[in-house]
């Protein structure tokens, strides 16, 4: 199988040696996702809330760009600059995903990217190879 790497103006681009996502059959690798703006590279805020939504946001336009959305997603990392926020990350989860939810792992870290308090990778299954 050969790998398709996807690419969305919707997201932030890559900032490193690494695609948005890879895609291998229906299987979706999404790269962690910070609280940038996709049209300035710039973090939206120093507020949590607003960063989880934005990294939240991010990730569904990547989901949506791999012919998925964040329901498909089957396994979530998500990693934290403090654990203290991990409710608020509960809260505003729920308002992005729908039960079943996917598994999930949620780190403390002691640094994120642009000083990035929240970084969320995982996986997504879609329903064909197109």
């Amino acid at each position: 199988m050969s790998k398709v790497i996807i690419r969305t103006s919707d997201a932030p681009a890559a900032i490193g040696t690494y695609s948005q996502a890879v895609k291998i059959g229906t299987t979706v690798y999404l790269s962690g996702q910070i609280p940038l703006l996709p049209a300035t590279m710039q973090l939206i805020s120093e507020n949590f809330a607003e960063q989880t939504h934005q990294v939240f946001k991010n990730l569904a336009a990547v989901c949506d760009a791999a012919g998925g959305s964040l329901n498909d997603m089957v396994k979530v990392n998500i990693f934290l600059t403090d654990l203290g926020q991990f409710a608020t990350v509960n809260e505003i989860m729920s308002q992005y995903f729908a039960e079943p939810y996917p598994a999930r792992a949620a780190v403390q870290v002691s640094a994120l990217p642009r000083a990035s308090q929240i970084e969320i990778d995982g996986v997504m299954e879609v329903p064909s190879t197109h």
